[in-house]
């Protein structure tokens, strides 16, 4: 369940602007907390899957003043269009939850 989230949680923090990997890590960190604490092992599949899939495109960006370039990862339409998707089911998975969750036997 987590790898949805996460697929999720990327694609979100992508909605507001194109990013890299490390700023990417560093995002769901600090805005997510240590439960999504990311290495690179475990983002960079989930970016190159995205981008398979066309949820996301990626570009190389050059460096200022001898900078190495980075790789940026943005949002497609169709990726736009899959976050909201997927974050409608979420929702219903989560009140599900809560509604079972809060159930008395």
């Amino acid at each position: 369940m987590k790898k949805g989230v996460l697929d999720m949680l990327v694609m979100r923090l992508l909605l507001e602007e194109k990013k890299y990997g490390y700023q990417l890590i560093a995002e769901l960190k600090d805005r997510g907390g240590p439960l999504f604490g990311l290495k690179e092992g475990t983002l960079y599949p989930i970016l190159y899957r995205l981008e398979d899939e066309g949820l996301i495109e990626s570009r190389w960006v050059e460096g200022e003043n001898r900078q190495t370039p980075r790789k940026y990862y943005l949002m497609t339409d169709k990726g736009r269009t899959a976050l909201n998707e997927i974050y409608q089911v979420w929702r219903q998975i989560t009140d599900g939850v809560e509604r079972l969750m809060g159930q008395e036997e």
